[in-house]
């Protein structure tokens, strides 16, 4: 009767372990079912909150809902950023500062590299990124803006005027808050004429599309060195700083980089008439469905291999100590 009891009672673990299981698995299966049929419309609706806060256009309200685009759109063609290594920046070129004064590209040169970001200062999507980026690197690296190298921050939007350029200016100095930065950190402004030399020196295509009045551009900054070459480029929106020091010591040293696989983040406009982001959006979503789809299975492999074994033992054991009464 005592074994026939033991017996019984392990057979109802057994199938009490099956239904936990089940459970579970059901539970997982509702769960990536969920997921997969409201993911999209989640993940548009948080990354349209985060980037609207970084200064990205939405959908008007009552609008078209966001999709994504496979296909290049026409407004990408030609916008890029070319790799001229080596290529001689003309130093003679005239612009602006932030405080009006007419000043020469060679002006910022001669004994120290200088990193050079084209932007716009009336960007409402990926040109503020690409300077908080620019930013957060500068103030993780050892070296200081106006000691060991300089800093150029050049629109390439002949409307942008020093006014506009002074208040970024003293945005991002006070940002970065050391000293001796102001000498070394300047926002230049110029004609159509400058702007389109220096960006053709620096492999830089934009575009400007007139019925939004916003340019189509891709996203780097240039390290260059104190004769004014090209010494190597930094794509994205986020610049490691170890990779901004080497690349400064070596520009420093009138040294070359070699190229680097170039992944081109583009901003671009969202398209009421098309309801459609830029190719930007379309990356962070496929980024963050596949990080779900590993952190789901990560789950499951931890259920399988640990779930059943520490039951069983407790089960076994279990029996095993009523046998023995």
């Amino acid at each position: 009767m005592a074994g026939e009891y033991i017996q019984d009672r392990s057979d109802a673990a057994r199938l009490g372990l099956r239904d936990r299981l089940s459970m579970k698995l059901g539970m997982i299966l509702a769960l990536c079912m969920m997921i997969s049929a409201a993911f999209p419309s989640v993940a548009n609706g948080q990354i349209s909150k985060i980037l609207q806060s970084r200064g990205f256009q939405g959908p008007p309200q009552g609008g078209a809902s966001a999709s994504n685009s496979k296909v290049m759109p026409s407004q990408l063609k030609d916008v890029g950023i070319d790799q001229l290594l080596n290529n001689q920046v003309p130093l003679d070129l005239v612009f602006h500062d932030e405080a009006g004064k007419v000043v020469r590209l060679g002006d910022y040169f001669g004994k120290k590299p200088v990193i050079i970001s084209l932007i716009y200062f009336n960007c409402p999507q990926l040109c503020p990124m690409v300077e908080n980026g620019l930013l957060e690197s500068l103030k993780e690296v050892r070296f200081d803006i106006g000691d060991q190298f300089n800093v150029l921050t050049v629109s390439f939007d002949p409307k942008d005027s020093p006014a506009d350029a002074f208040s970024k200016r003293a945005a991002y100095l006070s940002m970065y808050n050391r000293k001796g930065a102001a000498s070394g950190w300047h926002f230049l402004t110029g004609d159509e004429a400058s702007i389109t030399t220096l960006a053709k020196a620096l492999g830089f295509h934009y575009k400007y599309d007139p019925q939004t009045q916003q340019f189509s551009h891709a996203t780097a900054i240039i390290v260059l060195t104190p004769q004014g070459k090209v010494a190597r480029y930094l794509y994205g929106i986020r610049y490691p700083a170890g990779a901004v020091r080497l690349a400064l010591v070596e520009a420093s040293q009138g040294k070359i980089g070699n190229p680097v696989d170039a992944v081109l983040l583009y901003c671009s406009h969202y398209d009421p008439a098309t309801g459609k982001y830029s190719m930007l959006i379309s990356r962070v979503l496929f980024i963050g469905a596949l990080i779900t789809v590993i952190l789901l299975g990560g789950l499951l492999l931890v259920l399988f291999r640990s779930g059943p074994k520490r039951q069983g033992g407790v089960l076994i054991t279990q029996a095993s100590a009523k046998a023995e009464r």
